[in-house]
């Protein structure tokens, strides 16, 4: 058994579905983080279930290593194919399949990206809200469980999946869930596998929950003096009960970097970018309460717009970020990390955070979802620089095990990945082992996206 005997058998299968040359497998090897490139041997193109089930039955016939790939936008290396073998290309799988006006649902494709799902969606009244800022596949925004700027109001993938289509390791092909809003029958596989990255199953149809278009929609933005001013109101917000849609927070270093990368024009201090969803006396109150709430913690120009443009501006500079980052050192590298920690412990972890970056000997910048007490750094490393890499990666440890003290998660977005392996143990304690052994009864042979999440062997 070999990954090359694989390869021939697929191509022989398969035929021009499966690439082989240099620029394909190289794009395949590539991540939006600091990881080196990792080529996989061949990228599988699959245009249905079957080809899906088909592929994946000769990888595991031939002990051959398949990790699934939606767009390449993760953070932590979560579909590099560190073990090489087969990159499962999940784009030509892009249909969506049905949209139930009626029960607010639709059924879709993994490679269908969920710009693509809400143009669809356009003119029914609906919409996906799960909105982790770049334009990802919805497969693979199930396999990490992602969330983004919305998630304070909507929730993750998790709350927003109903029912999957998987293909197991040995090419069997089972269904989890249904339509129905929910169930009290069986074991809930569906949440097993939204989150997986790929190393339990591979995601082949997604029953996903939608949402009614609010009638009103505003945006603000407020500056603030002090990070602790602008956490505090996020704190008090969320206590208080008010049904913020987005509560997003940036550093004064962030704000560099928009007016840099978005020509902003924004104070460079600390600010609050907001969105308010619901009836317009609704959005009005709502926005008038945060204002209140805001000036109390030192929050000033407060503004705030109804107007499409203006949000879309607004939004489009906050999804930028990770380019936005790179304006304020071009050429660098950037080592992007996350955690989450319980919203009263928010203040302490972010001010916590910025304290050790001003230490450290490498610039960074801290924004985040904090409604959900999820918040991001990005850190600017020189490309080739092992000091300047090992200096991030010690910032990554510090706030990792910062949020394990707050009683957080190691990764409220990102994701396991590569980058998050080595603090599962301490995260999970036993709880690690169980893992591990879900992944031993559905894929023996660790041929899914082996060397992420769990390590058997």
């Amino acid at each position: 058994m070999s990954i090359q005997t694989a390869v021939a058998r697929l191509c022989k299968a398969y035929g021009d579905q499966i690439a082989t040359s240099d620029a394909i497998l190289s794009e395949h090897g590539q991540n939006e983080s600091y990881f080196p490139e990792t080529l996989p041997d061949a990228v599988a193109f699959p245009a249905s279930t079957d080809d899906v089930s088909g592929m994946i039955s000769i990888c595991h016939e031939e002990g051959c290593p398949i990790v699934a790939w939606g767009t390449g936008t993760s953070l932590e290396g979560n579909a590099l194919a560190l073990r090489g073998g087969v990159s499962l290309d999940m784009s030509r799988m892009n249909r969506i399949l049905s949209v139930h006006d009626e029960d607010m649902d639709a059924v879709v494709q993994p490679g269908v990206t969920r710009e693509a799902l809400n143009t669809h969606l356009r003119d029914t009244g609906l919409f996906f809200p799960v909105d982790p800022g770049a334009n990802a596949s919805l497969g693979g925004m199930a396999a990490t469980r992602a969330s983004g700027t919305t998630a304070v109001r909507y929730g993750t993938m998790r709350e927003n999946v109903l029912a999957l289509e998987v293909v197991l390791a040995d090419g069997r092909v089972i269904r989890t869930g249904s339509r129905a809003r929910k169930s009290a029958s069986g074991y809930d596989l569906t949440k097993l596998f939204v989150g997986s990255e790929g190393t339990l199953g591979v995601i082949t149809e997604l029953t996903l929950r939608l949402q009614g278009q609010p009638e009103a929609i505003s945006a603000a933005i407020c500056r603030f003096d002090d990070i602790k001013g602008a956490v505090d109101t996020v704190i008090q917000t969320i206590q208080m009960g008010v049904p913020m849609a987005r509560m997003e927070f940036v550093d004064e270093i962030m704000v560099k970097g928009f007016n840099l990368h978005s020509k902003a024009g924004l104070p460079e201090a600390p600010h609050l970018f907001l969105e308010f969803h619901g009836s317009d006396s609704a959005v009005a109150e709502q926005s008038a309460l945060v204002a209140e709430i805001a000036a109390e913690h030192g929050g000033a120009d407060f503004q705030w717009s109804t107007k499409p443009e203006d949000r879309n501006r607004l939004w489009a500079m906050r999804h930028n970020a990770h380019y936005a980052y790179k304006m304020l050192r071009p050429g660098c590298g950037v080592v992007s990390t996350d955690i989450c920690v319980p919203i009263s412990r928010l203040a302490e972890a972010v001010a916590a955070t910025r304290a050790e970056i001003d230490r450290s000997s490498i610039q960074g910048m801290i924004l985040g979802h904090v409604g959900d007490g999820n918040f991001h750094t990005g850190l600017l490393v020189e490309k080739g620089n092992d000091g300047e890499l090992a200096a991030a990666k010690a910032l990554a440890l510090f706030m990792n095990d910062l949020a394990l003290k707050l009683d957080g998660t190691v990764t409220g977005e990102h994701g396991v990945g590569q980058g998050k392996m080595a603090y599962m143990e301490a995260e999970h304690g036993a709880a690690w082992a169980v893992m591990g052994d879900l992944k031993r009864t559905l894929d023996p042979g660790n041929i899914l996206n082996p060397g992420k999440v769990v390590r058997i062997n």
